[in-house]
């Protein structure tokens, strides 16, 4: 990777953690990361639903893909550093969609606002929002 340029955000490079999860994005920028996920048993609490820990990892994770994409000009990625995840509605399983859209970007922080929703029925099934800290690249 270049000082610059973005890594492999799709699954083959992945670390094993988002392999895990299964977040595919379809979609990366720096104002927009879109994205699935099909949820399924692996996914699930004791008692069958989709455990609230998944949702707040895309959350984190497509905030952290799109801040980071947005300042990889300057030599700089993003890092989570607050993670507020709202669980709106339980679920078995069944593709869900990931989108995420700045609230604000600015010089050193930013604030994404990501909504996991259910792809048939299109319901919300969690809201999140992430705030960044912009940092420069390892070398």
């Amino acid at each position: 990777m270049t000082d610059n340029a973005m890594p492999d955000v799709g699954l083959d490079g992945a670390s094993e953690f988002l392999r895990a999860a299964g977040l595919i994005p379809t979609l990366v920028t720096g104002t927009r990361v879109e994205g699935y996920v099909d949820l399924d048993e692996r996914h699930h609490t004791p008692w069958g639903v989709v455990h609230g820990g998944v949702y707040a990892t895309f959350v984190e994770s497509a905030g952290s893909i799109g801040a980071s994409a947005a300042v990889a000009d300057r030599g700089q990625f993003a890092v989570g550093v607050h993670n507020a995840t709202d669980f709106l509605r339980p679920s078995t399983g069944g593709r869900a969609t990931v989108t995420a859209e700045p609230i604000q970007q600015g010089r050193t922080q930013q604030l994404w606002l990501v909504e996991v929703a259910d792809e048939a029925t299109g319901k919300t099934l969690a809201r999140g929002q992430l705030r960044l800290q912009n940092v420069p690249l390892p070398s």
